[in-house]
């Protein structure tokens, strides 16, 4: 008898190896960044004014924050410009903030850092750490105001 599976190849049969594929948007780095460097005392973001907006400047709403993604190598690098409070030494502020922000990416993403370019552009005063009263004043006023503009609206 005769058998017609015989003559079919089996390397027709096995199925292709599964490609998977992951693409993380700079959006996502940028925010990455944002809170790493929220967790850094002395420094700040720049502030985009609206002639960047407008002319288009700043990436996706976050200025001075740009990542370049290396596919073929699995690597981000970022490039990130901030100010800093005078009075704080520059190259250990520095390490802290390219130290956070590899850890941050590396263990969110899993993806290499190559390079974190830390830009220091301006020095900006000090401010001092409102205490606790000062907080809950201004929560407490934020709420009066809140319930006088809803009492106005409904009576």
């Amino acid at each position: 008898m005769h058998n017609p599976l015989k003559q079919i190849d089996t390397k027709e049969l096995e199925l292709p190896e599964t490609v998977f594929i992951r693409d993380i948007e700079s959006k996502v780095f940028q925010s990455i960044v944002l809170q790493s460097l929220s967790q850094i005392d002395g420094v700040e973001t720049l502030e985009g004014n609206l002639f960047d907006s407008l002319l288009g400047d700043s990436l996706d709403g976050v200025k001075g924050i740009h990542v370049d993604q290396d596919q073929k190598n699995h690597s981000v690098n970022v490039r990130i410009e901030i100010n800093v409070s005078y009075g704080i030494s520059i190259p250990d502020k520095a390490e802290e903030i390219q130290n956070k922000i590899l850890q941050d990416i590396s263990r969110l993403t899993s993806l290499h850092v190559g390079t974190v370019h830390v830009i220091f552009k301006n020095l900006i005063s000090p401010k001092p750490k409102p205490s606790i009263e000062e907080l809950l004043e201004k929560k407490v006023k934020a709420a009066k105001s809140a319930v006088s503009e809803r009492y106005d609206e409904v009576f």
